[in-house]
């Protein structure tokens, strides 16, 4: 957390959280609403994963259940494992972390830089996908490492008790509740922090879950999703949908055009996550009242999808009607 007595700090791992908010007055100039960024890209490892990360681990080292020298384990697409790897590296602990083929090149060298172990899964599970077949590897792991921990971001409270924290920023940087909050899903940890404060502090927000098309989070039907970072093929431990509004879909193609919306408006590179809540919110406006505020999670730094989402080959080659996805 920030110290107060002085102008500096006394670890990297202490500039975690206490992100800015920023104004968009660009991202839809004829709206007329006042729209928020919660720019999370401004936490030391790039993501809103970094909060998890610490938490997580400092949390398990507090009650006994980590020490310098263990291994920690986990199932990430990619800023989860970033955010453990600086962490981890930080404690002097060991990192293995189980991905899969949608996890981007930028990020493997990210957090082998760090130190940490990656290891790939080839094909998904039968059921459960991707996820699942992580997840089976995460436990193949624990069981031949008598001195692992597995942080277990899908089913560890201490996830969404991070994202208390997340939206109290929200609000007291605001000086105000906002009638809307759009964040994405994946774990739900984000999503259900925040709605658990908003509950608790009886708050006005709205809470809007952006999920992806092909995710399975909402009871929708499994699909093929080619960008990491939001939705996930197996429901999610902490969802409680009494806590959330509504929610709304987002594809591939809505996602890359939120991200390039989001760049060219406001010369904001922000990760995929990030463009599906700029296009979900692009989706809901007009149906927001005249004069409400938003307020928007933005997870991560664009810099990591700059071969995927802001490469026009690659867009072209994975995405269907590719022609019509790039403004």
């Amino acid at each position: 957390m920030t110290n107060t007595h002085q102008p500096w700090y006394s670890r990297i791992l202490d500039t975690v959280g206490h992100t800015p908010l920023v104004r968009l007055n660009r991202l839809f100039s004829e709206s007329h609403q006042r729209i928020f960024a919660k720019m999370e890209s401004f936490n030391p490892g790039g993501s809103i994963k970094d909060r998890t990360a610490l938490q997580l681990i400092t949390h398990a080292m507090e009650n006994g259940k980590l020490k310098e020298g263990d291994t920690v384990v986990e199932s990430s697409s990619g800023n989860m494992a970033i955010g453990l790897a600086q962490t981890c590296k930080y404690f002097g602990l060991k990192l293995e972390v189980v991905v899969d083929p949608m996890i981007n090149n930028q990020n493997i060298k990210i957090i082998k830089a760090y130190g940490g172990r990656i290891n790939f899964v080839d094909s998904p599970a039968q059921k459960g996908g991707y996820l699942q077949a992580r997840l089976d590897r995460v436990q193949e792991i624990l069981a031949s490492n008598p001195r692992s921990f597995w942080t277990n971001q899908y089913g560890n409270n201490q996830n969404p008790a991070t994202h208390r924290q997340t939206m109290h920023e929200i609000v007291k940087d605001l000086g105000e509740a906002p009638d809307y909050l759009f964040a994405a899903t994946s774990t739900c940890g984000t999503l259900m922090g925040c709605a658990e404060y908003i509950k608790k502090h009886g708050l006005k927000t709205k809470v809007i879950a952006v999920d992806a098309e092909g995710s399975v989070i909402f009871g929708t039907s499994a699909g093929d999703r080619k960008i990491p970072g939001h939705g996930a093929g197996r429901a999610s431990q902490f969802l409680d949908k009494e806590l959330i509004h509504s929610y709304v879909k987002i594809d591939d193609q809505e996602c890359i055009k939120g991200c390039h919306k989001l760049l060219d408006s406001e010369a904001i590179l922000c990760g995929g996550s990030s463009g599906a809540v700029v296009y979900a919110c692009q989706k809901l406006i007009s149906s927001i009242p005249y004069g409400a505020t938003i307020a928007m999670i933005l997870c991560d730094r664009g810099e990591r999808y700059l071969d995927t989402i802001y490469n026009e080959d690659w867009v072209k080659k994975n995405i269907t009607t590719c022609e019509t996805v790039l403004i």
